[in-house]
């Protein structure tokens, strides 16, 4: 269960957007404690949830080349392996309506190709070699080639900067202790709870 330090933001004190971020992060996972912690802070919630998941992650920047299922496949797979619950169960939401398939996110921790084609299996290998668990990974030669008979060089490194930002919020959210961690979660206290 979260336990942040930071000062929480009771949902009557948030504005408008903010309080509808916490009335889904409870509907679809029973906590919202990164919101209200997040709130502290409106004009970098503003950005991450206009400038980064609006404009880059789905697409309102027309500059944006990739399309919405691949980014919910690689956010999937990210956060999956990095074990943040509130994520799964915000993300497992946005996955199925995406095209993604139950079967598919059930899968998706040990993929295999009988679930996933070669064009997923691709996206998700870029993931575990962006994930926090992985802290040799690489862009091999052989991992660009497999992405290439799908992706340009511009849809490539897009994915790869939305996998960094995803990678490095849950890196915060495991820090703040602002989500539940599943058994996967590779942060650990080391501060004794009282």
């Amino acid at each position: 269960m979260p336990n942040p330090h930071v000062q929480r933001i009771p949902r009557d004190k948030m504005n408008s957007e903010t309080q509808e971020v916490w009335d889904l992060g409870m509907t679809r996972s029973g906590e919202a404690d990164v919101v209200e912690v997040f709130a502290n802070s409106p004009g970098m919630m503003k950005w991450y949830f206009e400038g980064f998941y609006k404009q880059i992650f789905y697409n309102e920047n027309p500059n944006m080349k990739v399309d919405i299922r691949t980014k919910e496949l690689l956010r999937l797979k990210l956060s999956k392996q990095h074990g943040c619950y509130f994520c799964n169960q915000w993300n497992s939401v946005d996955a199925l309506a995406s095209g993604i398939t139950q079967e598919q996110i059930d899968n998706i921790p040990n993929p295999s190709p009988d679930v996933f084609d070669t064009k997923d299996m691709s996206v998700i290998e870029l993931a575990e070699q962006m994930m926090l668990q992985n802290m040799s990974g690489e862009l091999t030669r052989d991992l660009y080639s497999r992405l290439k008979k799908y992706y340009d060089d511009e849809q490539i490194v897009e994915m790869g900067f939305i996998a960094a930002v995803l990678t490095g919020m849950a890196k915060y959210l495991f820090v703040f202790d602002l989500v539940t961690k599943e058994d996967v979660c590779p942060v650990k206290s080391t501060e004794k709870k009282v």
